[in-house]
């Protein structure tokens, strides 16, 4: 579904690039003055018709459906793509689980005080000052209801700032109060390179409050004695993708927004990892799951980061608090019998972590293992990035792992 509806959809739909973050709406959500913007990346090639007449990239045995991608190879033969629209998708119901819940730990805060080209450096007043590379950027933040910490001339010296609605995903435009930078400049987390870009919804194309999270499944995947399959839903703009990938891992990566696909190929070849094993996915997140569920198909690792609200790119709709205990559910089905982690993630909803913990931990009963949830937070750096500060809250979070 829309991964970040607000977070770059195709202006009304051209505006986003929205799950993402699968948290913008996370369904739905990317040059620097002196330096050219890099070009878009190229879009997949079509491929090879299976035999009940449907596209295939013949990924690993797996068939696409219609808006599945992956970066083609030469022995590719491109034809014409199917533009039929997919039937509807029959009805999956809730599973009633059985057996104990799992263990628990809570509340879990996962802090970030930065990394790479990122950190925070004041917050105060219903703004945030960051620094994303070479430009400093002030946001709307209701959160920082705390004075600012760091002077006026500090904040007077930021390179952007957003303006108009302060809504997470509200629309508003970009004031460029020192000179006028272009859409997109490069950025780097995690040993992934990528292309920030000023939206109309506030974001930049990265949310860092997930790096506590990329950071563990990094260590995972890089520490696993057998490769491992990801599957990132609202993928956004695909960061959590690339560093899976640059780990070693197998990725499959939905997201609703053509755009936000586009990007993270973008991203992907920024990067250097066109050979990586990818496959960029632009389709209904809950359709895809089903899918994948009935295919048979499992993971080791799934991220799931979706919007308070969004759209898919047929018109579906997507509310939180109506499709999420199906989604997990569906998860759930997806997890690998060796499975390493389901991570979910929620922002911008009025509700207490311990919400989705409880649904976490019914949705795994009889699973065994631990359920972990709480807030994602960011600590202030000051302006050298390294003086620790206040801890902003960005959202909430649930992490089901193994033991």
């Amino acid at each position: 579904m829309l991964r970040r509806f607000a977070r770059f959809q195709d202006d009304k739909q051209d505006h986003r690039v929205k799950n993402k973050e699968r948290r913008p709406m996370r369904n739905a959500s990317a040059g620097k003055a002196g330096k050219a913007s890099k070009p878009m990346a190229k879009p997949a090639k079509a491929g090879l018709r299976d035999a009940d007449g449907s596209v295939s990239h013949k990924p690993r045995g797996v068939r696409p459906s219609e808006g599945e991608a992956r970066t083609p190879k030469p022995a590719d033969v491109p034809v014409a793509a199917d533009s039929a629209r997919p039937p509807a998708e029959p009805q999956r119901t809730l599973i009633v689980r059985t057996g104990e819940r799992p263990a628990e730990r809570v509340p879990l805060i996962l802090e970030s005080q930065g990394a790479g080209d990122f950190h925070l450096i004041d917050s105060g007043a219903g703004e945030k000052l960051e620094q994303y590379g070479p430009y400093r950027i002030v946001r709307p933040e209701a959160q920082a209801l705390w004075p600012k910490a760091l002077p006026a001339h500090v904040w007077e010296k930021a390179d952007a700032i957003f303006t108009g609605d302060t809504d997470e995903d509200g629309m508003g435009r970009w004031r460029f109060p020192r000179e006028a930078l272009g859409e997109t400049w490069p950025l780097s987390l995690l040993g992934v390179d990528f292309l920030g870009r000023f939206t109309s919804f506030r974001h930049v194309g990265v949310f860092p409050e997930q790096i506590a999270h990329w950071s563990w499944m990094k260590e995972r995947v890089e520490t696993a004695d057998r490769p491992l399959k990801v599957l990132n839903l609202f993928g956004y703009t695909g960061v959590a993708s690339l560093v899976a990938a640059a780990a070693g891992a197998e990725v499959t990566h939905v997201d609703a927004s053509k755009k936000a696909i586009g990007w993270a190929r973008e991203n992907q070849s920024l990067s250097r990892l066109d050979k990586a094993p990818i496959r960029w996915i632009c389709d209904d997140a809950m359709k895809f799951i089903q899918r994948e569920e009935r295919r048979g198909h499992r993971y080791d690792i799934i991220l799931t980061d979706p919007p308070k609200f969004g759209r898919g790119p047929n018109g579906e709709v997507w509310h939180l608090f109506e499709h999420l205990p199906l989604m997990l559910d569906i998860c759930r089905e997806l997890l690998a019998p060796k499975a390493l982690g389901l991570v979910l993630t929620a922002y911008s909803i009025r509700a207490s972590f311990y919400s989705i913990h409880e649904l976490m931990r019914e949705t795994m009963r009889g699973k065994g293992g631990l359920v972990e949830s709480g807030e994602l937070v960011i600590r202030e750096a000051g302006l050298d990035g390294k003086t620790p500060g206040r801890a902003l809250s960005t959202s909430l979070f649930s992490r089901w792992v193994p033991k």
